[in-house]
């Protein structure tokens, strides 16, 4: 099962998950699991995205599932070398966070129009989810740290996004990045207790 509670269908074919992400998009439009291998890789980044954001795991899994449906009807859309795939995907994230939180619930428009049933989640998916941010100590220390910072060691350390995403996100250099990421684990080291 995947963390949204859904029964998992077996890998895609070793050829696809080879490709990089824009590979992938690319070929979503005439291999459906080329969009799966996409969905494999990020699964886990999206759900923490939005378990970091809001405090209950169901809706936490009901934004993953919309940004993805998104994601998939969208796809034939992205083109390479603009934006980093993981960002164009975090891009939408966002946006479904941003809107879901004006209109004071979780659009389900991409998921209606791709005929997926409404989320069912499994005690044990609840748990998984719940698990991406187990330790609340670490979320108010980085609360604390200076917005850039935060924003840094968010995406690199929980999110695990690649330096050169974050810094075509936050339109800046990776080194700046690779700063502030420094910058804040050095910060919560010291937080911590652990020099």
């Amino acid at each position: 099962m995947n963390l949204a509670g859904h029964k998992r269908r077996p890998w895609p074919e070793e050829g696809v998950m080879e490709l990089d992400d824009e590979q992938l998009l690319a070929r979503t439009r005439h291999d459906p699991e080329a969009f799966a291998a996409f969905y494999r890789r990020h699964e886990r980044s999206v759900l923490a995205y939005f378990r970091r954001r809001v405090r209950e795991p169901e809706l936490a899994a009901d934004l993953a599932a919309e940004t993805f449906a998104s994601a998939l009807l969208s796809a034939s859309r992205f083109r390479a070398g603009s934006t980093p795939a993981q960002s164009w995907l975090f891009g939408i994230a966002r946006h479904k966070l941003l809107d879901s939180l004006a209109r004071g619930q979780v659009e389900d428009r991409a998921r209606r129009k791709l005929g997926m049933r409404p989320l069912e989640l499994t005690l044990d998916a609840l748990e998984q989810i719940e698990a991406l941010e187990a330790d609340l100590e670490v979320r108010r220390v980085i609360e604390n740290l200076p917005a850039e910072q935060a924003q840094a060691v968010l995406a690199r350390v929980i999110d695990e996004r690649p330096y050169a995403d974050i810094a075509a996100e936050l339109a800046c250099s990776e080194s700046v990045i690779r700063k502030r990421v420094s910058r804040g684990l050095n910060a919560l080291r010291s937080a911590r207790g652990n020099p």
